[in-house]
Order: C-alpha cells, then sequence, then structure tokens
C-alpha cells in the first residue's frame, strides 16, 4: 500500500527524494506538495486525497498528518510522524506563538523569499544540517511571499487547534521519529508515545530537527513496517 509522504514548512515534495531513493518500491513512496490558501484542518483533509496508505509527514506535514489521521482514520492505516507535534496546549503560549508566526509572515512580506531563507535556516533548530543538504536552491523556486506567508498564519501552531486531548483516539500503528540531538522534539516524542496506545518512539543519533535530511537512510529504515 502508498506511502504518502508530506513536507515540512519552507520545503517541498521534492524535500523527501534523499529518503525516496533508499525506500523499498514496495512501500510505493509517493510525495505531495501540501495545498495553497486553505486553513488548517482543510488542508490536512485535502491531502487524503492520495488516498488510503502510510502517511508521513515532517515537522508541519506531521502536524496535518496527524490530523488527518484523527478525522479520517478511513484514510490512514498507519501514521509516522517526523519532528513533528500535536500542537501547544496552553492557551497563553498558543496565542504567543501566533503573533510570533504573524511576525514572521510581516518579515517575509518586507524582505521576500531569499532573505527569509536565509534567516530560517540560520536557526539553532538546523545547526547541524549541513547547507548541502538543505535543499535550498529547491525552497527558493518553489516558494512565494504569499505560500510562506500562508502557511506562517494557516498552518503554524499557533493557528492550529492543539490535539493532545485526542491521542488516545488512534488506532493505527504509530511511529516517532526525532533526532537525539533535537531536545525539544524529544521530549515532545516520549510524550506523545506514552499518549498514543499502538506508537513507537525512534530516535536517531547524531540528527537535528530535519532528521530526513541529515540522514535519510536512517529514516528510511525507519519507514519500514
Amino acid at each position: 500500500m502508498r506511502t504518502v509522504l508530506v513536507h515540512g514548512f519552507t520545503q517541498t515534495a521534492t524535500s523527501w527524494r534523499p529518503v525516496i531513493e533508499q525506500i523499498s518500491p514496495e512501500l510505493e513512496p509517493v510525495a505531495v506538495d501540501v495545498p495553497d490558501d486553505l486553513d488548517f484542518v482543510a488542508t490536512a483533509h485535502a491531502l487524503g486525497d492520495a488516498g488510503r496508505g502510510t502517511y508521513v509527514g515532517y515537522s508541519m506535514g506531521g502536524r496535518l498528518c496527524l490530523r488527518l489521521a484523527l478525522d479520517r482514520p478511513d484514510l490512514v492505516n498507519r501514521l509516522v510522524l517526523v519532528s513533528a507535534s500535536p500542537g501547544i496546549a496552553e492557551p497563553t503560549e498558543r496565542a504567543a506563538r501566533r503573533d510570533a508566526d504573524d511576525a514572521l509572515a510581516r518579515d517575509v512580506e518586507r524582505d521576500g523569499v531569499d532573505v527569509f531563507l536565509e534567516r530560517w535556516l540560520a536557526q539553532p533548530l538546523f545547526t547541524s544540517l549541513p547547507r548541502e543538504r538543505a535543499g535550498i536552491d529547491d525552497r527558493r523556486r518553489a516558494n512565494t511571499v504569499a505560500r510562506l506567508a500562508h502557511q506562517l498564519r494557516a498552518l503554524g501552531q499557533g493557528a492550529q487547534e492543539p490535539l493532545w486531548d485526542r491521542l488516545g483516539e488512534l488506532r493505527v500503528p504509530v511511529r516517532i521519529i526525532v533526532g537525539g540531538e533535537d531536545r525539544k522534539y524529544c521530549a515532545i516524542g516520549a510524550a506523545m508515545s506514552r499518549a498514543i496506545p499502538d506508537a513507537v518512539l525512534v530516535t536517531i543519533d547524531r540528527a537535528g530537527h530535519a532528521v530526513h535530511l541529515e540522514h535519510p537512510s536512517s529514516v528510511a529504515h525507519a519507514l519500514t513496517p
């Protein structure tokens, strides 16, 4: 059955190429682009147009895949979350994140895509990601000011309804993949694995947040059922 791979913020479907090259063809990997101009829930549901299968999502893509799995369990027979979160549970923190994401959207609108991408990838979150593996040229070609601003405002953690209280509803096998150097998401992954009935936590050593770009072979191996 097919494996649908969903990218993170500033990325595109091609960001999964290094992983797809090492996945067994039997898994039928298909990378999709996150659709534009929809709210969070509608975007998650639109991903289901790829059909029933295993859904794999990185960061923003993982949050979207989680929402799809909860709302449309008929479409998701297995879920893999890579450096992903169920959202921000605390209302004040969520509001602060929404304001921060809106400020980033204004930065994109003021400075343009190229400047924003350089600043985005310079964050400590991506310290362990070599530039040659970041796919910066692909990100520049595929993104527009409107696309990035929309994703920040509509698909960010500040805009997302938190899903922590719904994790116990999942009735499919869930694999949670985190980079060992990404301490924040290691903690989030551990908490998620305790809340989901059939979850396995996979920690990839010497990897940060963009684990699928840093260690694509390890992620491909972790995708094998």
